[in-house]
């Protein structure tokens, strides 16, 4: 999984993995969160949409399982 970083003013990177259908987001407070069921194309609509904090709250929040990441501080990638 690439982490990218996206413009946002909820999101600050996501990344996801296609074989295993799992989406990573990092929110602007460094809580991470991964997200797993994702088809490849929630993902793909995610990057192109206009709110990606909107996006989110209509089609990701409360629709697929979720466990949060205890290393937040360190980003997606385990870098500062």
């Amino acid at each position: 999984m690439n982490e990218m970083r996206v413009e946002s003013t909820t999101l600050r990177a996501l990344a996801y993995d296609d074989g295993r259908g799992i989406l990573q987001l990092e929110f602007r407070t460094r809580a991470i969160y991964y997200y797993y069921g994702v088809p490849a194309a929630v993902y793909e609509a995610l990057l192109g949409a206009s709110s990606k904090g909107s996006y989110f709250n209509q089609v990701i929040r409360g629709r697929f399982p979720y466990a949060s990441c205890a290393s937040a501080q360190t980003g997606l990638a385990g870098k500062l």
